[in-house]
């Protein structure tokens, strides 16, 4: 009886050992299962998040290089406009510098005497009040007597050198002002120096 207690015992130490050994199989099967699964799914997250990373890399690239040409853009645009008006400055400080009461004279002069008959002979002359009293002073009677032409002289207030010519008692006019001329030699400036500036 006593070996059959122990046969028994024998047995069941033998059984549990097994069931112990199938259960500890099965934990690590599961646990194996568990951390091939934790470890595919890390992968697939470290992809994502790399992934991730590159495309928000490459959007703030994208995003700082077109802040950077808008800003070169805008750098340009606005050194175009100060170079153009610093040009427009400097023609009309040489234009004012170059029309003074002589030149306006002579400019005058060989406007009324080569003018088309067709234009009129009724010639009004606007200038600043300046000018205009300086030309009435000194010149106006020869020139009245050389060209043998009807002219009037008139004071513009808003005209700072140069003058506005008109050939039929102010219908039409011929704007020879230093605005108008800095404009005009602008035209032929400005498309140079827009090149010089697009190279």
């Amino acid at each position: 009886m006593a070996q059959e207690i122990k046969d028994l015992i024998a047995k069941i130490q033998q059984e549990g050992i097994q069931a112990a050994e199938e259960k500890a199989a099965q934990i690590k099967a599961e646990a194996a299962r568990a951390s091939l699964k934790i470890i595919s799914e890390a992968k697939i997250e470290a992809s994502r998040i790399v992934q991730q990373a590159n495309t928000d890399a490459q959007r703030l690239n994208d995003s700082t290089h077109a802040s950077l040409k808008q800003a070169g853009r805008d750098l340009l645009i606005s050194l175009r406009g100060e170079i153009n008006s610093m040009l427009d400055n400097l023609i009309k400080a040489d234009t004012h510098q170059a029309l003074t009461v002589n030149e306006l004279l002579k400019i005058i002069e060989a406007l009324i005497k080569n003018a088309p008959l067709s234009l009129g002979s009724e010639i009004i002359i606007s200038l600043n009040p300046l000018d205009k009293e300086k030309l009435e002073k000194e010149f106006f009677r020869q020139l009245a007597e050389k060209t043998k032409k009807q002219i009037t002289l008139k004071s513009a207030n808003g005209l700072d050198s140069g003058f506005i010519i008109s050939f039929d008692a102010g219908k039409s006019i011929f704007d020879f002002s230093d605005t108008a001329l800095t404009e005009y030699i602008g035209s032929f400036l400005k498309p140079e120096l827009g090149k010089i500036l697009n190279s």
